[in-house]
């Protein structure tokens, strides 16, 4: 079946703008949030004289694996503790890739501060300015979650993963899989440019509420 050339049009202009406004949006926030980033970093830094950013694989548009940057909220050397102890991965396999609120011994002091106020993810301005990531659509997943979506993967993974999102708009952590999955593509369903302003704005109500932030 071949689009109308009405179709095209419109979904290359979508892509145009969505771009665009990506790039422009993405470059003035790191400028502008510059001297916090180098606040943060510093802080972050001086607590254990590591890295105070931190670079996560995870899956992006048709499968595509890139590094998604985030401010390091916990201790060095995280994700080897987590593997190292069967009890604790185990309970953040059963809870959605995730340990409950207050049950994460790997968080630090700093760590849940940034993670509350969602400063964490500011590093991933960067990612969208690169073009791996969008300032809105899907949450990038990491490997394990793949199956999570099933036989709906490839309808995920058709679009570009965002920094900001309609799960995240819904609750984020307060929401977990299967839910997450149909809202996720809820998004992949309806994306448009207005749909993109729509959830943008919701994602920043929620981030000012602190809705599902730990």
């Amino acid at each position: 079946m071949i689009e109308s050339t009405e179709t095209v049009s419109t979904h290359y202009i979508y892509h145009f703008f969505k771009r665009l406004t990506d790039i422009i949006v993405s470059t003035i926030a790191l400028i502008l949030l510059s001297p916090l980033i180098l606040i943060l970093s510093i802080i972050i830094w001086v607590q254990d004289w590591h890295n105070p950013f931190y670079k996560q694989v995870r899956i992006g548009k048709n499968g595509k694996l890139f590094g998604m940057y985030k401010f390091r909220s916990m201790i060095f050397n995280a994700d080897q503790v987590l593997k190292d102890n069967p009890k604790l991965y185990k309970k953040y396999i059963a809870n959605s890739f995730k340990l409950p609120e207050g049950e994460d011994p790997r968080i630090t002091k700093i760590g849940a501060f940034i993670r509350k106020t969602s400063l964490d993810e500011i590093p991933q301005f960067l990612n969208v300015l690169i073009g791996q990531m969008s300032l809105v659509g899907p949450r990038p997943i990491v490997k394990k979650e793949e199956a999570e979506y099933g036989n709906r993967l490839k309808r995920f993974l058709s679009v570009k993963p965002g920094a900001l999102g309609l799960w995240q708009a819904s609750g984020r952590a307060n929401i977990g899989y299967p839910e997450r999955c149909d809202i996720e593509l809820e998004y992949v369903d309806n994306a448009s440019y207005w749909y993109d302003v729509k959830v943008f704005l919701a994602c920043c109500i929620s981030i000012l509420k602190k809705d599902g932030a730990f």
